[in-house]
């Protein structure tokens, strides 16, 4: 089963939604990623353009939304269902934009964004997102996203064979932090959450 259907699966069995605060089923791990990854920017002045990348069902963006409050967000996902909870959450919103669509490449010019988002899906996507994250962003840019620890990330056989082949997860904060070097960012800087499942919350900058 492709990454997609995948995630369109997990709405369905999930109706209140896996990732929603309020939800019985919600999971907290990813939530508290999405937060601290938001709360770790430091866009001055307010941002013009926040971009979420494979958003999911809209956790990161509400919380940059809510944060940050940038004059535009696009949230971009490959999972229509998982666009349809996102979009549920801010009906009305005049700000956002919900796109079904790739990664990679993004639907957007260079130097367009002020803040790109990833949370908990680097990992799914593969080694060719952080260049295009880096295409689309501003100088002086920020970029935020988290990658499971390697110790930790356990996929079951079937989830590993769709995971791409380009990019794993890494076992240290050096590790975390090459993947953002390698893509052209500076400023660079790495956190790690707390057992049992821990992420690298990584940062960096667009050089000015």
């Amino acid at each position: 089963m492709s990454l997609p259907a995948r995630f369109d699966a997990a709405v369905d069995a999930h109706p209140a939604g896996p990732y929603d605060p309020d939800a019985h089923d919600a999971d907290p791990h990813h939530l508290a990623v999405a937060r601290r990854l938001v709360a770790g920017l430091s866009p001055a002045p307010r941002p013009e353009l926040v971009v979420d990348v494979a958003t999911g069902t809209g956790f990161a963006a509400v919380a940059a939304l809510e944060a940050l409050a940038p004059r535009r967000l696009v949230g971009v996902d490959l999972s229509p269902r998982m666009i349809e909870k996102a979009a549920a959450k801010t009906a009305g919103d005049e700000r956002v934009e919900w796109r079904v669509g790739p990664a990679v490449p993004l639907d957007l010019p260079d130097a367009s964004a002020d803040v790109v988002l990833c949370a908990s899906a680097l990992h799914l996507i593969g080694a060719t997102a952080p260049p295009e994250w880096r295409r689309v962003l501003r100088p002086g840019g920020q970029v935020a996203f988290s990658i499971p620890v390697a110790a930790d990330f356990h996929p079951s056989p079937a989830f590993a064979a769709a995971l791409p082949a380009d990019l794993t997860a890494p076992a240290d904060e050096a590790g975390a932090a090459h993947i953002a070097r390698a893509a052209g960012f500076e400023s660079v800087r790495v956190t790690t959450t707390a057992p049992p499942r821990r992420s690298f919350l990584v940062f960096g900058r667009v050089p000015a």
